[in-house]
């Protein structure tokens, strides 16, 4: 069972950035894809950005040219680095591992992400 560790989370102004990291507890032989998912209280969780492991990436509307996803393959990690961020952008961040051909997607504990205006 693969075990996704996340950190980064914090308080943060609007305007300013966070880096948020995403460690996978084993190494990722297949070919996956990771990325972060956001869920406010009482909301549906939602795409905020996946990469590949050949790094094609996928960001959501919302977060496009704030927000950067790159991930380290020998590491099984993933980052987001989040830039001029609002209060909208306050959820709790999740952290997702699907290896293809996998039936079960992986998903980390969560990282609380505030961002007061």
């Amino acid at each position: 069972q693969v075990q996704l560790v996340e950190s980064g989370g914090g308080l943060v102004q609007a305007g300013g950035s966070l880096r948020l990291s995403c460690a996978a507890s084993e190494s990722i032989s297949s070919d996956s894809i990771m990325g972060w998912y956001q869920q406010a209280p009482g909301k549906q969780r939602d795409l905020v950005a996946t990469i590949t492991s050949g790094g094609t990436t996928n960001y959501a509307d919302s977060v496009k040219g704030r927000f950067t996803i790159s991930r380290d393959n020998a590491k099984s990690t993933v980052y987001l680095q989040m830039n001029s961020l609002k209060p909208e952008d306050t959820s709790i961040y999740y952290c997702m591992l699907y290896p293809f051909g996998s039936l079960k997607t992986h998903w980390g504990q969560g990282t609380q992400v505030t961002v007061s205006s």
